[in-house]
């Protein structure tokens, strides 16, 4: 139902492996919780890791403003999201800016530069622990996040191993034993994570990529130059680019 010829034979395989997982503990979620929360901000990611958990859960949408002036045009695809995939709820919640010097963002900001991993872990902690906390309030299967690192290097093992640590965190001390932490993009090329979002029906006209806040996507900053990379890597048209031509 999912498949056409087209789709490469490991993209295939990440797929029919993630839509028929014979873990236990996953399979017995299911049949008593099936909800899910989704930590989602708009981006290709979010909407992938979305669509792949409304495969299996109810979804719970999770939204976080993680600084003093949230993206509007985030938001705007975040609300997109929610009138398409219409979960069960969806949450908003703000969290206090930080004022001391950000290396992820400075990477973010600068294309030559590349964000490191550490930074950008600290930052998923407060994501991760909110998000814990409303799938304990819901009862919820498993928590979803997008995050994507790629298949090689130091980079993948580090994170890797932080999602490990969290969900030994919540099933062991906080006695949360049936609770997954699901990152079904970690080990993905940015263009097999558009090739997958096409076979689940991703709406990516309602992503936004972009680092401006303008009507449309420039695309010449970094998010938009890595989306359309990403498009053309898995020879896709961008919905996006022609809803506005």
């Amino acid at each position: 139902m999912f498949f056409d010829l087209c789709v490469s034979a490991p993209l295939r395989s990440i797929l029919f492996s993630w839509l028929t997982s014979e873990s236990p503990s996953l399979k017995t979620s299911c049949m008593a919780k099936d909800f899910a929360v989704v930590l989602n901000n708009g981006g290709i990611t979010s909407a992938v890791a979305t669509a792949l958990a409304a495969q299996k859960f109810r979804p719970i949408l999770l939204y976080a403003e993680t600084s003093a002036t949230p993206s509007a045009r985030q938001r705007a695809a975040y609300d997109q999201q929610v009138t398409h995939f219409k979960p069960y709820r969806e949450h908003t919640v703000s969290l206090p800016p930080m004022n001391a010097p950000n290396p992820a963002a400075a990477a973010h900001a600068d294309p030559r530069a590349v964000a490191p991993v550490g930074p950008r872990l600290v930052e998923l902690l407060p994501l991760m622990a909110i998000a814990s906390q409303y799938a304990a309030q819901y009862q919820a299967a498993a928590v979803f996040t997008g995050v994507r690192v790629g298949p090689d290097g130091d980079d993948l093992a580090q994170v890797a191993e932080f999602f490990q640590i969290w969900s030994e965190l919540i099933q062991i001390p906080c006695r949360l034993a049936e609770l997954e932490v699901a990152t079904p993009l970690l080990e993905l090329e940015a263009w097999q994570v558009v090739d997958l979002g096409f076979q689940v029906g991703v709406p990516f006209e309602r992503t936004w990529s972009c680092n401006q806040e303008g009507t449309d996507p420039c695309w010449s900053c970094r998010g938009c130059r890595n989306r359309e990379a990403a498009f053309v890597q898995a020879a896709k048209m961008d919905p996006l680019r022609a809803v506005k031509r």
